[in-house]
């Protein structure tokens, strides 16, 4: 079965995730249950299935917008965007879970 492979979270993604969550803690704003629920998933796991890199990836390709919001990359005073981007691991998961998408597409 396809889907059961899993897939070693790198430490940058982890690292961003991380931010993601401390950033969220302090200003209090930014993505949904859903979202903080995967930044802890990446913090707090070794490695994840091809069924949520799909979900990170489809999360990316809709979110892409987000970067053009004034505060995104800002950690003094973050855009909602900016941490929701960080707890889905940030600009290396993007990279990552395309990449890894890309190659297990049919």
């Amino acid at each position: 079965m396809e889907n059961a492979k899993e897939f070693k979270i790198p430490p940058s993604i982890k690292k961003n995730a991380e931010k993601g969550l401390k950033l969220r803690e302090k200003f209090g704003k930014g993505s949904t249950q859903v979202g903080i629920r995967r930044g802890h998933q990446l913090v707090n796991n070794d490695s994840i299935s091809l069924e949520i890199i799909k979900k990170m990836s489809a999360y990316f390709a809709r979110h892409e917008v987000d970067k053009q919001a004034k505060e995104f990359g800002n950690d003094e005073n973050p855009s909602k965007g900016y941490i929701a981007w960080m707890l889905w691991g940030g600009d290396e998961a993007k990279e990552w879970t395309d990449k890894i998408k890309k190659e297990h597409s049919k």
